[in-house]
């Protein structure tokens, strides 16, 4: 049984002006996808395609217009009130946003401890200890707890949200371009990271990018995106086999790692 699916997945957005008239904008057609226990799928489109609005759907914070959304088999729509709450504990969402996804004013020691407040029922002293494992475990000082997101580098704030999201020992985690903010060794570093917590932990990810190379590193499965819609489902080992349009312009945006110099003929 797959650990989360989408089944026939659609998204409209209806939009209203001023006048009165309203449009239709169908975001996401048809859409079916499944991921198992431990496994890393990456979701790979360019800018606009439908990636982030299906993540959203996937952790309940949005709902289809029609198909369904499942975990462990059971369809989002019929979880009572505690299957819905250990939903939220097994499925954690980190977004490209990092700064805009926390609190300013809000320390690190808070951030990290807001879903052990909600969804677990830790004591203050139980909930500290979880807080400093977890930092820990990301491999951050101990001190950084009482800082502001303000007061830590880009690459902290994300291992912050990493963190966060590991809290509640997650059986799935959906990056949302989580990376793509990064410079490209603290790319690798966050990568080494999860992968790392993938193999001790046995954690799922769904990995919403649109940088090949990123997928190449990290990824087990691909899943191409393009306009609303799955166009190719392949091998991360057979990525040089790509056949649709989409997938080739993906494939042909990725830079050389080092500038080709063009060669002087006399």
């Amino acid at each position: 049984m797959s650990l989360i699916s989408a089944d026939n997945i659609v998204k409209i957005y209806q939009s209203h002006s001023l006048v009165g008239a309203s449009a239709r904008k169908t975001v996401l057609h048809d859409i079916s996808i499944s991921i198992g226990q431990g496994e890393t799928v990456a979701l790979l489109g360019r800018s606009g395609c439908g990636k982030s609005t299906l993540a959203r759907l996937l952790v309940g914070l949005e709902r289809p217009t029609s198909g369904e959304v499942r975990f462990r088999g059971v369809p989002l729509t019929k979880l009572d009130r505690s299957g819905m709450k250990a939903f939220r504990r097994e499925v954690q969402l980190i977004f490209q946003d990092s700064p805009g996804a926390v609190n300013a004013r809000s320390s690190v020691r808070a951030i990290i401890g807001e879903p052990l407040r909600h969804l677990t029922s830790l004591d203050e002293t139980r909930r500290e200890e979880r807080i400093q494992e977890l930092l820990r475990l990301v491999e951050l000082p101990p001190e950084i707890a009482d800082r502001l997101p303000a007061q830590v580098s880009g690459g902290q704030l994300q291992r912050i949200c990493i963190a966060r999201a590991l809290a509640v020992n997650p059986k799935l985690i959906i990056l949302d371009e989580a990376v793509s903010n990064l410079d490209i060794h603290l790319q690798a570093s966050a990568l080494a990271l999860l992968t790392k917590l993938q193999q001790e932990g046995g954690i799922a990810y769904l990995f919403v990018t649109h940088d090949l190379r990123l997928v190449q590193k990290f990824a087990a499965r691909c899943l191409v995106m393009d306009e609303g819609q799955i166009v190719e489902e392949i091998k991360t080992a057979d990525l040089d086999s790509m056949r649709h349009p989409a997938s080739r312009l993906l494939r042909e945006a990725v830079l050389p790692p080092l500038p080709v110099r063009a060669v002087e003929t006399n």
